[in-house]
């Protein structure tokens, strides 16, 4: 079909005016100009072509201004294609080479300029600590040593792994994580939970617990909060809870209160609490008095666990006397969890309700706390009054959780979290329970060296990886005999012993096992450290007759004393001997 002489309807609403067209922006690089000619009308009397232009963004000069003029004259500028469609005359027009360099100019320039940011980035975020703060490098270089060259017997700290370290000091410390696994307040979380989950995973795989029966929050920083936590889920403000007494080695998360009456721990300021005793001849928990004062008191939390109890607790009794009175029983294992993850002592899963726990301490993983809860189905009733409403669901996790986050604490953290599931793995392994046998039987050489020395221990011995020796037979006490220990690099930790002036004065002090056990001590080597122990109780009594008991003038001649120097000396050269996990030193 012959077109050619046919009007066209087709219509690009542009002006024919022979008049030039205005001028307009130029092309920018790589952009199409299309000219039509109007020459479809009448090839006699044919119409100026109307430039179309695609793409065409204003472009800013070196000098700042924007260029706005399209000089179509300059040809010369441009590379030039001509071409047909269906008889339209069409023009494609580029940008010659000269200016594709210069935009190759600007892209190596940008280039350059992002290197020179990541360079600065380097120079303060790659830097290593010796390098970025020598001053805090030195002091944790000598603490390091400190570790190494001294003997650790404070029964709640230990030694942790390199991997466990690795996770602390990682990018995990980087991300923010208000919430639960799969339900938190900020994105970017997809792995944190996959890390959340495995470490609560391997909690319960590590104490032998069902899923269906238990749950697990890991978020806590520490004991304390993890007790708090619990509280605040399950208690209204001044409600009663009932712990073992401080100066008989319970903890003050539990509740305490100086002789004056002074509310010391928060668990004793935002509720009530009441405590209960040892029998003061034996050093073991007097369980009929526990009973009685439970039974008049009425606690709605019962407490088993402490921090300076050398003996097996009576889950048993326990859970029968939580059940006359009505409360929730709590096991607070903080000291003992790796025993109990080991088989080595009396399992509280199968009595507790809740049960808290430090990560650190026997463990050996970083420093932070854990609730266990129970879930699902209550058994049948055991006692004569039900805490609460008439329910066969434990409704503890939404609770505790809640308690957790947001109601004491913000984002947990990560590092932490990570570094726990680490250790947690190792718990579950058959190394891990040889261990902890190893702490035991440590435990027992260390209290039965000291015993032939005449030391008193509180109830004579010992049943897990604890002892506490009571000084005051001996004329000491147990801040000037801890002072005195330090110095010759021994360090342990004074404790109240019962019947003495309590935290003020205390009168013992408390040593364990779990720390030189990490570092391959055996039952030998704690033969020797009571050696160094009864050396040490020997030259405080020295100190003692010589400088008489105003102990701010003794602890000035500590350091030149030479029996101190050469006890000193003798346990430097003792404990170098054994590897300091985490480190080649």
């Amino acid at each position: 079909m012959d077109l050619s002489h046919h009007q066209s309807n087709l219509s690009l609403n542009f002006s024919s005016s022979h008049a030039s067209p205005p001028r307009r922006p130029p092309i920018p690089d790589d952009s199409i100009s299309l000219h039509l000619e109007s020459s479809f009308r009448d090839p006699s009397h044919p119409v100026p072509t109307v430039p179309l232009q695609l793409m065409e963004p204003q472009t800013e000069k070196e000098n700042g201004t924007i260029d706005t003029d399209l000089n179509i004259n300059e040809e010369d500028d441009r590379e030039v294609e001509e071409f047909r469609i269906l008889g339209h005359s069409m023009c494609l027009k580029r940008r010659r080479d000269c200016d594709s360099s210069t935009v190759i100019a600007k892209r190596a320039s940008v280039e350059h300029d992002l290197e020179a940011r990541k360079v600065a980035i380097r120079s303060w975020g790659d830097q290593p600590l010796q390098a970025a703060d020598p001053d805090i490098f030195a002091i944790i270089e000598k603490e390091k040593n400190r570790q190494f060259k001294g003997i650790e017997l404070i029964a709640s700290e230990n030694f942790v792994c390199r991997a466990v370290m690795e996770a602390l000091g990682s990018h995990l410390t980087n991300k923010y994580s208000e919430g639960m696994p799969g339900a938190r307040y900020y994105g970017g979380n997809q792995y944190i939970d996959e890390i959340e989950t495995l470490c609560c995973e391997r909690a319960l795989k590590a104490f032998n617990l069902d899923s269906k029966c238990w749950g697990v929050n890991v978020q806590p920083y520490s004991c304390t909060s993890a007790n708090f936590a619990v509280y605040t889920g399950l208690l209204s403000p001044g409600d009663r809870i009932m712990g073992l007494d401080t100066p008989c080695g319970g903890n003050t998360s539990h509740g305490y209160y100086t002789p004056n009456g002074k509310k010391v721990s928060s668990a004793s300021i935002f509720f009530e609490s009441l405590p209960y005793k040892i029998n003061p001849q034996s050093g073991f928990i007097d369980y009929d008095k526990l009973e009685e004062r439970a039974l008049d008191f009425r606690p709605k939390i019962l407490i088993c666990g402490g921090s300076s109890y050398p003996r097996e607790w009576d889950y048993a009794r326990f859970r029968h006397i939580a059940d006359k009175c009505g409360a929730v029983l709590l096991g607070d294992i903080a000291q003992i969890s790796g025993i109990i993850a080991a088989k080595e002592c009396v399992n509280p899963f199968d009595y507790c309700d809740v049960v808290t726990s430090t990560t650190h301490k026997s463990l050996r993983g970083p420093r932070g706390g854990i609730i266990f809860y129970r879930k699902g189905t209550k058994p049948r009733k055991r006692g004569i009054l039900v805490q609460g409403h008439e329910s066969d669901q434990y409704d503890y996790e939404e609770k505790i959780n809640f308690a957790v986050f947001p109601s004491l604490q913000g984002g947990p953290h990560n590092n932490h979290i990570a570094a726990l599931a680490i250790a947690l793995k190792q718990v579950a392994t058959p190394e891990y329970k040889a261990y902890m046998q190893q702490v035991k039987k440590n435990a027992q050489a260390l209290a039965c060296a000291l015993l032939r020395r005449k030391c008193r221990l509180v109830t004579g011995g010992t049943d897990n990886h604890l002892l506490l020796w009571d000084l005051r037979p001996l004329g000491l006490t147990g801040k000037f005999y801890e002072k005195v220990c330090e110095a010759c690099h021994i360090t342990l930790n004074k404790i109240a012993i019962y019947g003495d002036n309590g935290t003020i004065i205390p009168g013992g002090v408390r040593i364990g096992t779990p720390a030189m056990t990490s570092r391959g001590c055996l039952e030998a080597d704690f033969e020797t450290m009571a050696d160094f122990l009864f050396r040490a109780a020997q030259i405080a009594n020295m100190l003692q007759r010589e400088h008489g008991k105003l102990q701010n003038a003794i602890y000035k001649v500590l350091e030149s004393n030479r029996d101190i120097i050469e006890l000193r000396a003798r346990v430097e050269a003792f404990a170098t001997q054994f590897a300091l996990p985490g480190y080649d030193i």
